[in-house]
């Protein structure tokens, strides 16, 4: 199993402006990379609060907070955020760092079934605790929740003739492995980028549909940037242009003023818009690529509260 090597690690810390008696949010703490920093930069005042729904982080995360009293670890999805804040009575944080996608011990992790490079059955579940599997939603799921997994989702080319042959897959037998989905994209997929495995895009639709990762994306963005503190930072790292999209988007409409017309009378505070985009997007550089392959779609986006009036 390869080691976990944290993506924009400096970068990412570094765009939270971390204050000493501040109190932060990890919201995928994954394997702890961003969590040690920040606690690093933390005073003996400040907090770090993390999410992960992953059972092995929550183990990894479990023996930092034996020795670090300034964290806590909570096991569940970071959709869930404001109202675990308030849970533990806060209503406020200085800042908030999201990692998405998949950590490389997921992806390595045989069992887990995230990867078409090892035969192992269809989980793809970031909790295995709870929630169907790969192998159930694609045994059940109808031709419209394929297509939208495998076309939108996954953006494959192909996407009808890998449905079609799911479909007609699992009339004979249901599909139980991560090879026999791979197997499928294999006959379907006729071209496909340099290095690129034909099961890349189908994989990855049908992760982010039983895992429901761009809905949570699209309803955690709002909930943040209604605790965050003014000046506070939020910093997301995207990984693929689905994510990325939601995230540029988010920032974008809420960091433009709304157009009024001449006419309307209104306070300048009114006319704040609640957030500011920080610096430009930033990516791995060429060092940091070569020592981890696996960074190099790797995009940051860093906005700050402002005084302007939040309204979710």
């Amino acid at each position: 199993m390869e080691e976990h090597i944290t993506v924009l690690l400096q970068p990412a810390v570094d765009a939270l402006a971390i204050r000493l008696d501040g109190v932060y949010v990890d919201g995928t703490f994954g394997r702890g990379g961003h969590s040690r920093l920040i606690l690093e930069r933390l005073g003996q005042q400040g907090r770090l609060i993390a999410f992960d729904k992953d059972p092995q982080a929550i183990e990894v995360g479990k023996k930092i907070m034996e020795q670090d009293a300034r964290f806590h670890l909570i096991h569940d999805g970071f959709v869930s955020f404001q109202a675990a804040l308030k849970r533990l009575n806060i209503d406020e944080i200085d800042g908030a760092l999201f990692d998405l996608g998949l950590s490389s011990p997921q992806l390595d992790e045989h069992s887990r079934g995230f990867s078409f490079r090892f035969d192992a059955p269809l989980d793809m579940r970031m909790d295995t605790t709870k929630g169907v599997t790969a192998a159930e939603w694609l045994n059940t799921a109808d031709e419209k929740e394929l297509t939208i997994a495998i076309r939108d989702y996954g953006e494959e080319r192909f996407w009808k003739s890998i449905v079609a042959n799911i479909v007609e897959q699992r009339k004979q037998k249901p599909l139980q492995t991560t090879f026999e989905l791979a197997e499928i994209c294999k006959r379907c997929v006729k071209k496909y980028e340099k290095g690129q495995n034909p099961a890349t895009r189908t994989f990855q639709g049908v992760r982010i549909a039983i895992n429901h990762e761009l809905d949570e994306i699209q309803a955690v963005l709002p909930q943040v940037a209604d605790t965050l503190k003014t000046g506070g930072r939020l910093a997301v790292i995207a990984f693929h242009s689905l994510e990325d999209r939601i995230v540029k988007h988010f920032m974008k409409e809420n960091a433009t003023p709304p157009l009024l017309p001449r006419w309307v009378d209104v306070r300048g505070h009114d006319c704040i818009p609640p957030l500011k985009i920080i610096g430009k997007a930033i990516r791995p550089d060429a060092e940091e690529i070569a020592r981890n392959p696996r960074s190099r779609s790797a995009i940051l986006r860093v906005a700050e509260r402002t005084q302007g009036i939040w309204s979710s």
